[in-house]
């Protein structure tokens, strides 16, 4: 006869094996789930900023058999966003402290209620101000005793024309300057260098010269409030101009990650790149425009004149909202200039892995330590496009495969894009980057030289 105790007995036994069974069946599912998540993160690689992590991953290629490939497959790379709020070590960048001025709303959060302010082509100077703000402990200080620089978020590129629906910026000096008066009746960190630790964006045509058009803005020059400061423009050339006679970062025209994340997941896996050459965009056929200027130094009109009928050309004038896709299918992508040298197509090109064909001459091109452009674009000089068909030939049939597994790196990618929050490698730590290097700016480093 079984006894009060040995049944308590058997109860007991009975519960050990079920939490023995519940405990290993949980810790399969843990470690089936993490092998999972492992793998994820080797297919959309998130920030890593462990020590053994160089600072820019740049491999050299390994070398390929040259040969034509005009319907290689689209590349099946997927950009990978992270959620969490990076931990961006200021040992990485020299211990390097930034103060983001917090001012009124009426010089960066108010234009905000135009959605375009934060997804056109010129929003680097939102999504670099998001991204420093998303650094709170770690490169950006909230003590701006501490600072080695000061960031003035002003955002000049998001007043619209009610005309056309372009930027117009005609408001950009204005603006500027009261900030100025402001931190400085405020603060005493601009008066103390003259604004030589200040750091501004000027992501439109010609940067720091404000304004659209090249004639105008070399004879208004930088703005004598900005002529210390530093600034990060989309706008640089290899020769001496008036709009980069102060110290400056180029940084890459904005295009939204996300956009480019949508344009990936839709395209599939073994689609080939069935278009050999591809433009679309502002190609006027007589480039004198209204005010006697000429558009794109004519090279547009050139290009659609030389190759409009030519089919191994897919140039489109009209405007279409999943032109990405059509990138995304292309082996070359022209990325002639407009009005500036520089181009979005630039940056999209890159990132959907098409060739980009740069035709400006004396171009100077964003993050050149992370980038390296010999290796993964082609350098037309404006007076060879009537030769540009038989030059994309013999790349073509000499080293263009070499040239897309080059394009295939996904730091280079990286680099060009603004993340919110930012990640190790893209845009703003490439800005983080430069902007360590200029350090001898910093009061507090040369204070503490002094001790």
């Amino acid at each position: 006869m079984i006894t009060q105790k040995q049944r308590r007995t058997e109860k007991g036994l009975c519960f050990k094996r079920y939490y023995k069974w519940i405990l290993c069946f949980s810790l399969t599912l843990y470690f089936v789930a993490s092998f999972f998540v492992d793998h994820d993160q080797e297919d959309h690689p998130s920030s890593s900023l462990s020590p053994s992590n160089p600072l820019i991953t740049n491999p050299k290629p390994k070398p390929l058999p040259s040969r034509a490939m005009f319907e290689s497959k689209i590349h099946n790379q997927r950009l990978g966003f992270p959620l969490q709020r990076p931990n961006i070590r200021t040992d990485v960048f020299n211990n390097l402290k930034i103060y983001v001025y917090d001012l009124p709303s009426k010089f960066n959060k108010d234009w905000l209620a135009n959605e375009r302010c934060s997804n056109h082509l010129f929003a680097a100077e939102v999504a670099l101000h998001k991204a420093l703000l998303s650094l709170r402990g770690d490169v950006r200080t909230e003590d701006p005793y501490e600072a080695d620089f000061f960031f003035v978020p002003v955002y000049v590129s998001c007043n619209f024309s009610t005309v056309n629906g372009f930027p117009a910026i005609g408001h950009a000096r204005s603006l500027i300057n009261e900030a100025i008066d402001l931190v400085s009746a405020q603060h005493p960190f601009w008066n103390r260098t003259s604004g030589s630790d200040h750091v501004f964006a000027a992501t439109h045509d010609f940067g720091s010269c404000f304004h659209t058009m090249e004639d105008r803005a070399i004879a208004d020059g930088v703005p004598r409030m900005l002529r210390n400061s530093i600034v990060l423009q989309t706008f640089g050339v290899t020769y001496k101009h008036p709009c980069q006679e102060v110290e400056n970062v180029v940084i890459p025209p904005y295009i939204s990650p996300e956009s480019l994340h949508k344009t990936q997941k839709n395209i599939p896996t073994a689609k080939e790149r069935d278009i050999r050459v591809f433009f679309r965009g502002k190609m006027e056929i007589h480039p004198k425009n209204i005010s006697g200027r000429f558009y794109s130094k004519r090279i547009r009109t050139e290009i659609w004149r030389s190759y409009g009928g030519d089919r191994r050309f897919y140039l489109q004038r009209q405007r279409f909202a999943g032109y990405q896709s059509e990138i995304a299918r292309s082996v070359f992508c022209l990325c002639p200039l407009g009005w500036a040298p520089w181009s979005p197509r630039l940056v999209e090109s890159v990132a959907l892995g098409c060739v980009p064909v740069i035709i400006a001459d004396g171009i100077r091109l964003p993050f050149p330590s992370a980038v390296r452009w010999p290796d993964i674009s082609l350098t037309v000089a404006e007076r060879d496009v009537g030769r540009l068909g038989d030059i994309l030939d013999h790349v073509a049939a000499t080293n263009l495969s070499d040239i897309q597994q080059n394009l295939e790196d996904p730091s280079v990618r990286r680099a060009l894009l603004f993340n919110v929050p930012p990640r190790e490698g893209d845009a703003t730590w490439q800005v983080l980057e430069a902007l360590s290097k200029k350090v001898n700016r910093s009061v507090r480093r040369k204070s503490n030289d002094v001790l």
